[in-house]
């Protein structure tokens, strides 16, 4: 099976509103999982050396924030500098990223809570697995960047830490 043959299958699977096709050849072994909301995912298994793309679908592109107001520039140094006093606490992997250890728990950490380096202040999901991430310095919460459920990449600013 080639690559054409390969987009073909997955157009098809798209256009039909079908979750889940599999496809067994003797040398691999095809897998494309379809969800019914903007993106999709298709992970391709390798049962065999012979090299078989990997296909994998663009996630839906985040809405762009709105541009901010002009303001004058006097009044942004302030803010710049009053920043550069944290410490960003930044994602170790790419994953989903959760606030608590589920819907019903309060989350591990607030803005204004004070944390201690090793605490645990948020779980990113990756591959199944839930990975707890703890705090690298000492300080007060000043700020959660991310949204409670939101993909994040690798090295995605999470937190903004007041070092204590």
């Amino acid at each position: 099976m080639n690559l054409k043959d390969i987009e073909s299958l997955i157009q098809f699977v798209q256009k039909s509103g079908v979750s889940e096709v599999s496809l067994e050849q003797k040398d691999f072994k095809l897998i494309i999982k379809t969800s019914h909301g903007p993106a999709v995912s298709i992970p391709v298994q390798h049962m065999a050396p012979a090299p078989v793309p990997h296909i994998a679908a663009v996630p839906a592109a985040a809405p762009a924030a709105a541009p901010a107001p002009a303001t004058p520039k006097a009044p942004e140094a302030p803010k710049a500098s009053d920043e550069s006093n944290y410490v960003t606490i930044k994602s170790p992997m790419i994953g989903t990223f959760y606030r608590s250890s589920s819907p019903d728990k309060p989350a591990f950490v607030n803005v204004g809570d004070e944390v201690k380096a090793g605490k645990v202040i948020c779980i990113i999901e990756a591959m199944k697995l839930f990975n707890e991430i703890e705090a690298e310095v000492s300080g007060r919460i000043v700020k959660v960047l991310v949204d409670n459920a939101s993909p994040v990449e690798y090295d995605q600013p999470l937190f903004l830490v007041e070092p204590a």
